[in-house]
């Protein structure tokens, strides 16, 4: 493979890789600075993935899949928003029930629906034959946010619930109302990246299929100090690493690890210590690495807003 080649495969992986965590942590950015954290977002991905797949599949239409998704992300996201913003139930709590549920849910369901034959659907067109169409709408809905956050009155309430919530409702906020709002929205945009898993660039579902990407959403807002435009990069540094692990694996480079041990006459003492192959284990990790050394540089220096996490209980 080329230079040219190699760059543009390496791009187009990136910018795939970057496409469902840009959705949900470009939504999450909005939900935090109203003062949630929506540690559900893991559940709403897989969910939404597996909607979408349904839908699609029943309907032969990805179009229908993908509203499902929406409306799959922004109902889940309602019900979070139930139990913690009007309930005051621990955020932390109610998200790791959602996610284990909808784990549970998707799983079973899946293996009674699709127990003999695969799941395989349409899946959304490509432009320019190689880039999946959501994957461009990741740039608007970052725009977006970002627009709505600094650059209007509504953006000004969303910081101010997430700063000092009693300032904002004297001064005509409803709160609670504005960050249900919020995090509903944060969940249909969640609802595009879980579409996007399934059939966005595939054309079928997998158990357990989101691996992590609401987690590291969460983290991805960390990284970027909650401004959407630092989530972005923080999203594409993540893709490229997940990228980068694809590209390890296509070029050979256990081929050369090996190559390597050759020449140094280590090869007969790696084989005693069974490491004289890279491990496959390792190329997977390889992204979620790179994210928690950005999180871990990155958190010394960043300020949350003053009442993230932290319910909101009208006098």
């Amino acid at each position: 493979m080329d230079i040219t080649g190699l760059v543009s495969s390496l791009s187009g992986s990136t910018a795939r890789a970057a496409t469902p965590l840009i959705f949900a942590a470009a939504g999450e950015v909005l939900v935090q600075r109203s003062g949630v954290v929506n540690v559900g977002l893991e559940g709403i991905l897989l969910g939404s993935a597996f909607t979408a797949t349904i839908v699609t599949y029943t309907t032969h239409n990805p179009w229908l899949g993908l509203i499902a998704a929406l409306i799959t992300g922004g109902i889940m996201a309602a019900i979070f928003s139930a139990f913690t913003i009007y309930g005051a139930a621990d955020q932390v709590v109610v998200g790791v029930v959602l996610n284990l549920f909808a784990l549970g849910v998707t799983g079973t369901l899946f293996r009674i629906l699709f127990a003999t034959h695969a799941a395989k659907t349409m899946e959304l067109p490509f432009v320019f034959h190689t880039i999946p169409i959501l994957t461009p709408f990741t740039l608007a809905a970052v725009a977006v946010v970002w627009y709505i956050l600094y650059k209007t009155r509504l953006g000004l309430e969303i910081r101010a619930c997430g700063e000092k919530p009693s300032a904002a409702a004297a001064s005509g906020v409803n709160v609670l109302k504005l960050r249900t709002l919020v995090t509903v929205f944060g969940g249909v945009l969640a609802g595009a990246g879980g579409a996007f898993l399934s059939i966005g660039q595939n054309n079928a579902f997998a158990e357990n299929m989101s691996a992590g990407r609401g987690f590291i959403a969460l983290a991805i807002v960390t990284a970027g100090r909650w401004n959407p435009i630092g989530c972005l990069i923080a999203a594409l540094v993540f893709g490229l690493s997940d990228a980068l692990q694809f590209l390890g694996q296509a070029i050979g480079l256990d081929h050369y690890y090996r190559l390597l041990l050759i020449h140094l006459h280590l090869l007969t003492v790696a084989k005693q210590f069974n490491v004289n192959h890279v491990p496959y284990n390792l190329f997977l990790a390889v992204p979620y690495v790179v994210t928690l050394v950005i999180l871990l540089g990155s958190s010394k220096s960043t300020r949350a807003p003053a009442s993230l996490g932290k319910p909101y209980v009208r006098i």
